[in-house]
């Protein structure tokens, strides 16, 4: 039995319709119906197909990894892959990473500060220095006043700001993963592997479902508020910005 007979006969017993599978996978039903027929070609490259097999598999209640074996023997392992075919968003994604710090500020910001504790040093000693001659030379009597005890001021704890209308989305990869974003109609926006140790940053103001490869091996943050991943080979998050919830788990 082919991969698209397997996959079609799990979703006739499970009692599943290709609509509802396309609703719980963010994949068109054209898709779901090629890949049941077993064409491969609208999901767009290897890449891609070994992503919407694993999609539906867990949906209908099937074991993924068997077919994406059976895939893999008929087109090639995934090693095969070319680089464009990994990330090739339809959207532009803004990726925000991190500036190295130059080496020569780090020593000029050191070398300024040694000299400004150099000179305040220096002054300051000069300076008790001055005073204490003057008060041995002058010694006037001075009638001590009671200190005003300072009232203590309770200082607020800052808020952390969040972007409004604006979902600020981090991931960091344990172990190797691959993230897929979607409109809401189901529009693929793009898809991209996060080597383990990595962190990327996506900024979304518009509502996308969130297609997550290995769930286990990553930390994901929204707006810096930790999102709890559970067990399974792929999840998918809805995230709303403009929403009080911006994340629900479908």
């Amino acid at each position: 039995m082919s991969i698209g007979e397997t996959l079609a006969e799990a979703r006739r017993q499970a009692g599943l319709t290709l609509t509802q599978v396309s609703q719980q996978t963010r994949i068109r039903e054209s898709i779901i119906r090629s890949i049941e027929q077993g064409d491969f070609s609208p999901c767009g490259g290897d890449f891609y197909a070994r992503g919407h097999i694993r999609s539906i598999a867990d949906v209908v209640g099937v074991d993924p990894v068997p077919l994406i074996r059976e895939y893999d023997e008929e087109h090639g392992p995934p090693g095969g892959m070319r680089a464009a075919q990994i990330f090739e968003p339809a959207t532009p994604i803004k990726i925000r990473e991190p500036r190295p710090l130059h080496l020569g500020w780090v020593l000029a910001v050191a070398i300024l500060a040694a000299v400004g504790f150099g000179a305040y040093h220096l002054v300051s000693t000069h300076g008790q220095h001055s005073s204490a001659t003057a008060a041995d030379a002058v010694r006037p009597e001075v009638t001590p006043k009671p200190k005003a005890t300072p009232t203590p001021t309770a200082t607020p704890t800052p808020t952390p700001t969040v972007p409004k209308d604006e979902a600020v989305i981090r991931v960091t990869a344990i172990s190797d993963c691959w993230v897929g974003f979607n409109s809401p109609t189901g529009q693929s926006l793009g898809q991209q592997t996060v080597r383990a140790g990595q962190t990327v940053t996506w900024d979304e103001k518009n509502p996308v479902s969130m297609v997550i490869g290995n769930p286990p091996g990553i930390v994901l943050t929204v707006n810096g508020k930790p999102e709890p991943m559970k067990a399974g080979q792929v999840v998918t998050l809805n995230i709303n910005p403009s929403s009080s919830s911006p994340v629900t788990i479908s």
